[in-house]
């Protein structure tokens, strides 16, 4: 592990005193002492606010989740989802030059706000690499907490996600199970988005059920496009060993437009039935120990229409990569 050296100001100032070291899912960090702590299923947040004065200042570490495909589209991601969302910010971001370091690029930028009619900043810090995307998130409405930011920044470390493999032959997958949700996203590697260079990302997710049958959504962004693309699939699913077969009983593809012009749905504006792909793989797990979490391995000969391109790496060749996706990582349906 490397250490991450990220400064979004150049203060001359004294190390504040921070606590023992700690550590959530991939991220190693110096957490500051005297805090208030709170830690959720996604995010493990310090908070300080200083009543003499007003000031407050607010540090997120958020849990990792399966990168996009790069960090331009990680970060984007990220700050749409962390900053634009909650914040709400007048400009765009200031951004720092990309770093690398030990297979990961870092990406940083901020922005100001206003809250409680009062001007802020929002900083967001982007890591990518190994097939995950991390972020740390700050908010202040005062440069005396700079400090603390710029420490905490500065002590950073990554573990490196790290596999082990179980298949079929370690332990019949049917008793581990398939059940639930398990999703992948990636930038949008279309000819035309590559040619010219569009930004965007499509995510896909099955949920399998008890009962044999399935759901598959994928929904398609483009920051260009007035619309967005949804595909709903169901039908049934037959696990035997490690082989699976799905063979799906109605499949389409919706047109919406954008709410407000983002990535929000708005109307419905056109459907179209698609042509039913009946798919064969095998399924594999994998365990992911710098992150704590088992992935779904699906293995073709060929690609699907359904998967679209490969996702996996050099250790998993002609394969699918499917995690657990966190919450803000589900496919969020139109009402």
């Amino acid at each position: 592990m490397k250490r991450i050296f990220i400064l979004f100001f150049l203060f001359a100032l004294a190390p504040p005193s921070f606590a023992k070291r700690e550590t959530y899912d991939i991220i190693n960090y110096e957490a500051p002492s005297a805090w208030n702590k709170e830690v959720t299923s996604t995010t493990t947040i310090y908070t300080l606010v200083n009543q003499k004065n007003n000031s407050w200042c607010r540090i997120g570490i958020i849990k990792s989740t399966t990168s996009k495909g790069s960090i331009e589209q990680d970060f984007e991601s990220e700050w749409q989802g962390l900053i634009v969302k909650n914040y709400k910010p007048n400009e765009s971001p200031r951004l720092n030059k990309v770093q690398e370091m030990a297979g990961w690029k870092i990406k940083t930028g901020s922005a100001n706000f206003i809250f409680d009619k009062a001007g802020a900043i929002a900083m967001l810090t982007t890591v990518s690499g190994h097939g995950r995307c991390a972020s740390i998130v700050a908010t202040t409405n005062s440069q005396e907490y700079i400090k603390d930011i710029e420490y905490l920044l500065a002590s950073v470390d990554l573990n490196k996600p790290e596999t082990t493999t179980q298949s079929a032959t370690d332990g019949d997958i049917n008793n581990v199970s398939i059940l639930g949700t398990w999703g992948i996203s990636a930038s949008d590697q279309s000819n035309y988005s590559v040619s010219n260079g569009i930004n965007g990302y499509i995510t896909r997710q099955y949920t399998f059920n008890a009962d044999g049958t399935y759901n598959f959504f994928v929904k398609t962004f483009q920051y260009v496009s007035d619309k967005l693309l949804l595909t709903k699939e169901n039908g049934t699913y037959k696990l035997n060993g490690n082989n699976l077969t799905i063979t799906p009983k109605k499949s389409v593809i919706e047109e919406w437009s954008k709410k407000n012009g983002v990535d929000n749905w708005g109307r419905l504006l056109a459907t179209q039935n698609m042509a039913l792909e009946k798919s064969s793989y095998q399924v594999t797990r994998h365990y992911f120990s710098g992150i704590k979490e088992w992935s779904l391995v699906f293995r073709a000969d060929k690609e699907t229409k359904r998967d679209g391109p490969y996702t996996g790496s050099e250790a998993f060749s002609n394969a699918w990569i499917y995690s657990t996706p966190c919450r803000k990582c589900l496919i969020q349906l139109p009402e």
